[in-house]
């Protein structure tokens, strides 16, 4: 099996990091750092309290004055390059809100290097008129990375990080970096214009399709954009204005010709193979997307639906599109099974074409 990520900051790691420091300030006390960022509990903590316990080990050992310590890191970053330093951006959100000229220059020579995503957003937090401000300005660097960090920053559902309150209720402060953004050279900057889309539609569906409908078929670029900001809004909900808006129209005269899952009565843990025809009227091609939608149970007679893609294309005009899957119900983290009936239907465009129900067993101990 695999280290997990934060295994990475090991003594080796960090005793070297502590050269790099000492030769730029020799008064550095390595020992005590080490032995900070290794006190106790340190074998409990995950990688984001790792990355904080050095950030503070730092606060401890290095200049009392943040000035002078920033510019010790930032003498060093060049050298300290990659994930495994997202501590430096950490120290200026640990340390640096009340210093703002010298952070946010940190912040911008940190991004390139590591990523300031994260450290932003106690910026916008302490004062989301100014940050956002800057967030513009950066919209327009030369840096891809820092570009990047001015619609990564202010995702409002951003992972890892703590969400933005604020702008999940309205999200207009963030909308023109994702407008000067939205055709970007950089295909690194456009994911996150696209992932900032797909956050906002979660709170937002009608705000992110009114955008949609206006910028669609003005860059090709921007296209690409909107087809990933907008994958919530298809595949989760298959909301009738996303899926029309990329083509995807209500199916008419599509014909079922199979749909069977085979057992039907799988075990937790198990699988079920699903297997699939369908056959699209003569005339013109139709742009197809083909779904399978299982029910879960839920305690009180309730369920909840999920979407998983079988296919996407144009298929000409009186051809078929047929194909299998074989869908897991072992535990997830994010989702735990549940014995009883789960409905399998086929899903065209947004709409339910056919379905059937298997029935999930508790596994014996013969199987």
């Amino acid at each position: 099996m695999a280290e997990p990520l934060k295994a990475m900051y090991d003594t080796r790691f960090i005793d070297e990091f502590a050269q790099r420091v000492r030769g730029r300030w020799e008064r550095f006390d390595s020992e005590r750092f080490r032995a900070l960022v290794f006190s106790d509990g340190w074998d409990e903590l995950e990688l984001k309290g790792r990355i904080r316990r050095i950030s503070e080990s730092l606060g401890e050992t290095l200049p009392r004055d943040y000035a002078e310590a920033l510019g010790i890191l930032e003498a060093i970053s060049g050298e300290c390059r990659g994930f495994p330093y997202l501590f430096f951006p950490d120290f200026v959100e640990r340390f640096g809100l009340d210093h703002w000229e010298p952070s946010i220059r940190a912040l911008e020579r940190f991004t390139p290097l590591s990523s300031a995503e994260f450290a932003v957003r106690p910026f916008i937090k302490r004062d989301s008129e100014r940050m956002m401000a800057q967030m513009l300005r950066w919209a327009e660097h030369p840096d891809e990375h820092v570009r990047r960090l001015a619609s990564e920053g202010c995702r409002p559902r951003l992972p890892w990080a703590d969400a933005l309150p604020a702008f999940k209720k309205d999200p207009s402060p963030v909308l023109p970096i994702l407008e000067k953004l939205k055709a970007d050279p950089s295909e690194y900057v456009r994911r996150s214009v696209a992932n900032n889309l797909n956050d906002i539609s979660k709170d937002h569906p009608e705000l992110v399709l009114e955008l949609a409908s206006r910028w669609l078929g003005a860059d090709p670029l921007t296209d690409g954009v909107l087809r990933h900001g907008c994958r919530s809004l298809i595949r989760a909900s298959a909301h009738p204005v996303a899926l029309k808006l990329f083509g995807l129209n209500p199916p008419e005269g599509i014909a079922v010709e199979r749909w069977e899952a085979s057992p039907l009565d799988p075990v937790v843990g198990g699988a079920v193979d699903v297997r699939y025809e369908v056959r699209v009227p003569e005339g013109d091609p139709v742009k197809l997307r083909l779904e399978l939608a299982v029910e879960f149970p839920r305690a009180g007679g309730r369920s909840y639906r999920k979407l998983f893609k079988l296919s996407e294309r144009t298929v000409p005009g009186g051809t078929s599109v047929k194909g299998e899957r074989r869908h897991s119900f072992a535990d997830l983290s994010t989702r735990k099974h549940s014995p009883g009936e789960h409905r399998m239907i086929l899903v065209a465009n947004g709409s339910d074409l056919a379905e059937l129900a298997v029935t999930l067993r508790e596994r014996s101990g013969r199987e």
